[in-house]
């Protein structure tokens, strides 16, 4: 009996971790869509074919973050850093969302990006940063 409640509160931690999960990339996506997808495109597949050439105004545009760009060679740190920073320093567009976004919005943003890569990169992902 004692064996079956441990397996039972093992279960329900694996499916509150999940909730948890599933609630973050809900959350993410509605903060991507309210401030990234004007740029990023629908879903982060980026709106532009060559995101490494500058455009008319001398900038980069922004880049796909679905796993088809560069994204994914980034830490989380990294990534926080350019979400707060914006990338105008490294010769895009996007704007800083350091005092916009809040640091759960801002990780929830990078849960939703991830959960939109092939498994492949998330796996070399996490074996690099994680």
């Amino acid at each position: 009996m004692k064996l079956l409640g441990i397996f039972l509160l093992l279960l329900l931690s694996a499916c509150s971790s999940n909730d948890s999960e599933n609630a973050d990339v809900s959350t993410g996506k509605a903060v991507f869509e309210a401030n990234c997808v004007v740029c990023h495109g629908k879903e982060a597949g980026g709106l532009v074919s060559n995101w490494k050439e500058k455009d008319v105004d001398g900038k980069f545009p922004a880049p796909p973050l679905d796993g088809s760009a560069h994204t994914w060679h980034h830490s989380p740190m990294q990534l926080l850093k350019t979400i707060n920073g914006g990338g105008i320093k490294m010769g895009g567009q996007m704007p800083a969302f350091e005092a916009i976004l809040t640091k759960d919005e801002k990780q929830a943003v990078l849960d939703y990006i991830m959960s939109l890569w092939p498994s492949e990169l998330k796996t070399k992902y996490d074996e690099r940063f994680r």
